[in-house]
């Protein structure tokens, strides 16, 4: 068994890559995704790619897969009916949630309050105590818990959540609870905030496991699902999913926390991005994963990508480590349209998605899209995917020319309006992750992957300053790649809150060191060697008296080396950083986490042939397409024939296999040393 699959499904197309451990050589596919049930794209997919490669199925040593399937599960409400105990006099928790209303001074008169994920009736309270240190005040009623068991019995919940008041510090009675639970309900499953999130803050905690429960049926099924599919398919490697934070984990304990892959889909691109960054020698990286349906963007500073504390889906946000990654309803699939009231042209965030499709496809797709106005203005040559997926022009103008007529204005800037459009909503969510968290971004690549990434790239890198603008090695399957070259990971957290004056650093590196085995144990029972196991340690600060933290990754040597004072040093640094300004006020540790990681996947890349700067032994033919106001002759190069150091004036387009890259005509690409292509104003060049 030598090869790594990477799987990647998104709301229109299933993106796989295969990889020989052994010689580095890896094969890619793309498969119209099956909403109805995503395994069947997968495996459509999986027989695809081993026929093309002609390996065996059975050779297939890892199954590396990032998955929407717990974030639809909680944007479609979709999650299964959960049952939430709690302690005596907090069955509001849910509903009194943190009185947080977005928007403006008046946004709570229009604003349509989200239901619970645990119903009101739902919700039934026990008699016991621990209190704030997790010493037992009370003790468990356990004829009550057996009653209030047998009610949710009866009642036809679906999965249970316990989350009792300071279960963080002391989970004894979680933990009976749990034991009759099993006992009673039999294989409905049972989430513990103390197991899911062992950290104060008693609604959050709450949530987090409530969204736990919720989701766990709808994955279980998915992955027992995927894992009889696959038998059929003859795989019988191991099965691991993409984790929201970037690592890995397998399918056991994701069947067990899916609250840990709420974004697992969106982390892929991130983790592909990394790898290119490696290989490529840039370190600084804006993301920026086009797929049919929406855009992703994160920001990876020194090759490290940034990760945040909560995990936000919808209205739902998550106590659970992810990247930074935010979204936006700006895919190919967006649809175009001008609403009679306004007048104005607007894009997204409805999707015509994979079925029935952008015009263009011609799978029954009416009304006009992202991909058929880059249709309509010749950035999308007619045939897709190496020639095997053909476009109607002709089906794509018609569509268009409606958005044309309703504007009152002919049909290239119509084309072009909607394009202008999508780019500058993924300019905004660009502003989020950037300027808006303190980083100028011009200090960064842009990085454009996913099916149309490459396509928008340098149009978004002119609004952002960010040069170049990269198209990567296969940027249709990057998420897939991403999947198959990172590594295993888990964390566990726990609640310090101590000001930092009063903390002995010898009882917390102590505490750090427990928390650390209790880790590398997680990923050795993973079949993880114990030498290959690196631990990470993060910390929680904030000012006394503040209501939210600041999370800095710190290692032992510097706590050895610099004490307490080290930690607050970072601070200090990072909350000038976001905020301006710093404060003469107490400091307080208030959380902290263990992360454990498995030894990374090295896959380096293969190096081009040099060229001699002359890119035409690659041109397909001449073209014609619509930018700047004009009609402007343009050539069509094959991907696959450009050499190291091969210059391409725009403008141009560059095609292959999984996607298509657009030139503009002050712009100027060249082919790197190992492939990919690096796009810089002409002026600059």
């Amino acid at each position: 068994m030598r090869y790594r699959l990477g799987v990647d499904v998104g709301g229109t197309f299933t993106d796989l890559l295969l990889l020989d451990n052994e010689t580095g050589a890896f094969w890619r596919d793309k498969t119209p995704s099956t909403p109805s049930d995503s395994s069947e794209g997968i495996l459509n997919g999986v027989n695809a790619i081993t026929a093309k490669a002609n390996v065996d199925p059975g050779d297939i040593e890892f199954f590396l897969h990032g998955t929407t399937v717990a974030t639809n599960a909680v944007l479609e409400g979709k999650g299964a009916r959960v049952g939430l105990i709690v302690t005596e006099g907090y069955r509001d928790i849910m509903q009194i949630a943190r009185s947080f209303v977005p928007g403006g001074l008046a946004a709570w008169i229009v604003w349509p309050k989200p239901q619970p994920l645990a119903a009101l009736e739902d919700t039934l309270t026990v008699k016991g105590r621990m209190d704030a240190d997790g010493n037992e005040v009370r003790p468990l009623d356990e004829d009550q818990v057996r009653g209030v068991l047998e009610q949710f019995k009866a009642s036809g919940v679906e999965a249970i959540t316990v989350s009792l008041i300071n279960a963080y510090v002391n989970g004894a009675h979680e933990k009976r609870i749990g034991e009759l639970a099993a006992e009673i309900l039999g294989d409905i499953p049972v989430s513990l905030s103390h197991e899911v999130l062992p950290e104060m803050q008693e609604y959050e905690r709450t949530l987090s496991t409530v969204a736990n429960a919720a989701v766990r049926p709808v994955v279980g099924n998915y992955i027992s699902n995927l894992r009889d599919k696959l038998e059929i398919a003859g795989i019988t490697g191991k099965l691991s999913l993409l984790r929201s934070d970037g690592g890995l984990m397998s399918s056991q304990k994701a069947e067990e926390h899916p609250v840990n892959i709420l974004m697992s889909g969106p982390a892929g691109g991130v983790t592909g991005a990394l790898w290119v960054g490696k290989n490529a020698g840039v370190k600084n990286i804006l993301t920026l994963d086009v797929g049919g349906t929406s855009t992703d963007v994160a920001l990876i500073e020194n090759l490290e990508p940034r990760r945040v504390r909560t995990t936000d889906v919808g209205h739902l946000s998550v106590r659970a480590s992810s990247l930074d990654v935010k979204t936006v309803g700006a895919g190919g699939g967006s649809i175009a349209y001008v609403p009679e009231l306004t007048g104005a042209l607007r894009v997204g965030p409805q999707s015509a998605g994979a079925v029935p499709g952008p015009v263009a496809y011609s799978k029954g797709g009416t009304e006009p899209t992202v991909t058929d106005a880059n249709v309509v203005l010749g950035y999308l040559p007619e045939d897709l995917l190496g020639g095997s997926f053909q476009l109607d022009r002709e089906g794509a103008k018609a569509s268009v020319q409606k958005i044309a007529d309703a504007l009152g204005v002919d049909l290239m800037a119509a084309a072009r309006g909607i394009i202008d459009i999508v780019n500058e909503n993924m300019f905004g969510a660009l502003r989020m992750i950037s300027v808006q968290q303190g980083y100028d971004p011009r200090h960064f690549a842009l990085m454009g992957f996913g099916g149309a990434g490459p396509l928008h790239v340098n149009a978004v890198a002119k609004l952002m300053g960010s040069w170049p603008a990269i198209s990567p090695v296969s940027p249709g399957v990057l998420c897939a790649l991403g999947d198959a070259t990172t590594r295993m990971r888990t964390e566990t957290a726990r609640s310090f809150s101590r000001l930092a004056k009063d903390t002995d650093v010898e009882e917390l590196v102590a505490l750090l060191d427990e928390m650390a085995s209790q880790t590398r144990s997680e990923l050795i029972a993973d079949g993880i060697p114990d030498e290959t196991i690196n631990s990470e340690f993060e910390v929680d600060v904030r000012y006394a008296g503040q209501a939210f933290e600041v999370p800095l990754t710190i290692d032992q040597a510097t706590l050895h080396e610099k004490g307490i004072e080290g930690i607050l040093d970072r601070f200090n640094r990072e909350h000038h950083r976001l905020f301006t300004f710093n404060m003469d006020t107490p400091h307080e540790i208030v959380n902290l986490r263990a992360v454990a990681m498995g030894e990374p996947f090295e896959l380096p890349a293969q190096t081009l042939e040099k060229g001699n700067g002359d890119p035409s032994a690659a041109k397909i033919r001449d073209h014609s397409l619509w930018m700047d106001g004009k009609s402007q002759d343009a050539i069509i190069y094959d991907r696959s024939k450009l050499l190291q150091g091969d210059v391409i004036p725009g403008p141009a387009i560059i095609t292959e296999m999984d996607s298509t890259t657009l030139i503009d005509a002050d712009c100027v690409a060249t082919i790197d040393a190992v492939g990919n292509i690096l796009i810089n104003l002409a002026e600059d060049a």
